[in-house]
């Protein structure tokens, strides 16, 4: 196996096993570490797939942004060392029923389809080519979106005070 090969498999097991300790762990500070690291896996594979600006946007969004707002909220919250209040895993035969229809589904679709053969095509950055994407022909949904966002962020701030006036 070559070197690419091996840190390839490195990563995208280290992200599998960090995915399911999110998913199957019994405390939620574990879960949302776990959550960190399964992130960051999935920003080292979009470096080893020659995706730099996706990778970029996935540490800075997800992992600065989502994640610390997460984690702030596991850490805030009261009583999260209790031991009575751990997450629940119920109904675990429903869970992989669910998931075995949908590997077998998957599993047809990569059989039966058509498979391109693989172009060696040389690296080139496709972050000049969204930047320009984004500032021209897709500027105007751009700015609703934001926006719209805008819009989303006074509105949870005017809840979260309207609450504060309450109590």
């Amino acid at each position: 196996m070559e070197p690419n090969e091996i840190l390839f498999l490195f990563i995208a097991v280290a992200t599998v096993v960090s995915a399911a300790i999110v998913a199957f762990s019994s405390k939620i500070i574990h879960s949302a570490f776990a959550l960190l690291a399964s992130f960051m896996g999935f920003a080292a594979l979009y470096v080893y797939l020659s995706a730099g600006f996706l990778a970029v946007t996935q540490i800075l969004i997800y992992v600065g942004g989502i994640l610390i707002l997460i984690l702030f909220g596991v850490m805030m919250t009261h009583g999260i060392y209790d031991t009575a209040k751990k997450t629940a895993h119920n109904a675990l035969s429903v869970s992989l029923l669910g998931g075995l229809a949908i590997a077998a589904v998957l599993l047809l679709i990569i059989t039966r389809s058509p498979w391109a053969p693989i172009l060696h095509k040389p690296f080139q950055p496709t972050t000049q080519l969204i930047g320009a994407a984004i500032l021209t022909n897709y500027l105007l949904p751009f700015e609703i979106i934001s926006v719209l966002l805008l819009g989303a962020l006074i509105g949870a701030v005017y809840l979260a005070r309207a609450e504060d006036k309450q109590k």
